[in-house]
């Protein structure tokens, strides 16, 4: 499967031309995670998350190639274990969000469906600045009833990015050659919905 995306990195909306053919699905933040890690000194990973993920989706059920996705992740709800780490993250060397309070991804169009997935291209909006990127997906999984009768999906996703290509410029050099923070950002999401009332 390609590599991407999102998420898809808060909210997130599918949209159809076929609304006789199409679902429609609440994002849970709840259930919801946007995971990312990046080089340390060029050595080790650091990995972290945005916990804050809202939005809606919509499915066609007969062509996935009509379904259509938005996200939007609140980059101050970062979290990578250490509060003075994630302070720097959410200062104006990093995500600025004050200035940049999300970060959004609006699909384009999907490709390469297959049995396991499929490639959804996008924009992804960063540090205020719009990049396309592709995002692998596994999913959407079948439907699924909870104890409280509402109908479950979850799907995930990933890619690649480079911060440098977002404004997300900061480093520091390592009196051993190489930098501080890798410039190769690895995003995955996982994404559980729940079927709006009809």
């Amino acid at each position: 499967m390609k590599s991407i995306a999102l998420p898809l990195i808060a909210g997130v909306l599918f949209s159809t031309s076929s609304v006789a053919e199409t679902t429609h699905w609440d994002i849970d933040p709840a259930h919801s995670l946007a995971g990312f890690k990046v080089k340390h000194m060029m050595i080790s990973d650091v990995r972290g998350s945005f916990r804050d993920i809202q939005g809606t989706v919509s499915i066609d059920e007969d062509n996935l190639k009509n379904s259509r996705v938005e996200v939007k992740i609140a980059t101050g709800s970062i979290d990578t274990g250490i509060q003075k780490r994630d302070d720097h993250l959410r200062s104006v060397d990093f995500f600025d969000v004050e200035n940049n309070p999300s970060l959004t991804f609006t699909s384009k169009h999907v490709t390469d469906i297959s049995e396991d997935g499929f490639t959804m291209i996008g924009d992804l909006t960063l540090h205020g600045v719009t990049k396309e990127v592709a995002l692998a997906v596994s999913g959407p999984s079948v439907e699924v009833k909870d104890p409280w009768g509402n109908m479950r999906r979850a799907a995930k996703a990933t890619t690649k990015i480079n911060r440098k290509d977002f404004g997300l410029s900061w480093n520091a050099a390592l009196e051993t050659g190489g930098v501080l923070v890798g410039e190769d950002v690895q995003i995955d999401l996982d994404v559980e919905f729940i079927k709006q009332a009809s």
